[in-house]
C-alpha cells in the first residue's frame, strides 16, 4: 500500500449539503471545543483594522464574529458556505452579536464569485481537507485569484504529513472509507498542496497530539 495515498471524496455536492445540514445540529458543540484552535490560527494571521477578509466555510459563522472585531468598523469581511443551513443559522448567529459588516453567500469555492486582487486575507479552516483530490488546486489558485498580490492565507486542515502511521490518521481514514455520506474529511498532505499551489509559507503550528490540527500562514 502506497502510504502517501490521500483518500479521495466519493459524496458529492448535493450529499454535503446533505451532511453538514444534519451536522448543523452539532456544530456548536464543535466549534466551542476549536476555540483554542480558532484563536491561535486568527493571532497568527495578525489581522489589521481595514482589511478585506474572507473566510471559505464558515459554519455557523463564529470565526466571522471575532474577524470583524478585528478588523473593525472600516474592515469588510465576507464569508461563503456551501450549505444553506450554514448560511441561515450564521446569520442568526451574527446578528444576535450585533455583527453588520459581514456579506454571507451560498457558493462553492472552486469557483468563487468574487473580483480579482480584492481581500488582503482569506481564511479558512477544517474546509480544505473535504475536497477531493482534483479539487484542492482548484480551490487554491481559486483564492490566489481573488487575493491582493500582498494578500496573505490561513488554511487550518487534517494534516497527513509525517503521521501516516498515527492512530489519529489511521482512525480519520477509517472513518472515511467506513462512513462516507458523513465522515467526508480525511488527512491530507496541507503543506504541500501549498507549496504547489505556489505559494510561500511563512508560518506553521500544530495544535493537539492525537488529532492535530495544523495551521499554515502563506503569501502569493
Amino acid at each position: 500500500m502506497n502510504k502517501k495515498r490521500v483518500l479521495r471524496v466519493r459524496a458529492d455536492d448535493t450529499a454535503m449539503k446533505r451532511m453538514y445540514t444534519r451536522f448543523s445540529k452539532i456544530m456548536g458543540l464543535i466549534e466551542k471545543s476549536e476555540k483554542s484552535l480558532r484563536k491561535r490560527s486568527l493571532e497568527l494571521l495578525k489581522l489589521q483594522m481595514g482589511e478585506k477578509v474572507l473566510e471559505i466555510g464558515f459554519g455557523r459563522g463564529t470565526a466571522l464574529i471575532e474577524i470583524s472585531k478585528a478588523v473593525g468598523e472600516s474592515g469588510e469581511v465576507y464569508g461563503i458556505d456551501l450549505t444553506p443551513e450554514m448560511l441561515r443559522i450564521a446569520k442568526k448567529n451574527l446578528a444576535r452579536n450585533h455583527v453588520f459588516n459581514v456579506k454571507l453567500k451560498e457558493g462553492d469555492a472552486r469557483n468563487l464569485p468574487y473580483k480579482e486582487n480584492y481581500f488582503d486575507v482569506v481564511y479558512m479552516a477544517s474546509t480544505l481537507e473535504l475536497f477531493d483530490i482534483p479539487d484542492i488546486p482548484t480551490v487554491l489558485n481559486e483564492i490566489k485569484r481573488v487575493l491582493k498580490p500582498t494578500g496573505r492565507v490561513c488554511i487550518v486542515s487534517i494534516p497527513r504529513e509525517g503521521r501516516e502511521d498515527s492512530l489519529g490518521v489511521r482512525i480519520y481514514e477509517w472513518s472515511h472509507r467506513t462512513f462516507q455520506s458523513f465522515a467526508s474529511c480525511r488527512p491530507i498532505y496541507v503543506e504541500n498542496s501549498i507549496r504547489k499551489a505556489g505559494y510561500h509559507i511563512i508560518k506553521i503550528d500544530v495544535i493537539g497530539v492525537y488529532f492535530p490540527m495544523k495551521i499554515v500562514i502563506a503569501e502569493l
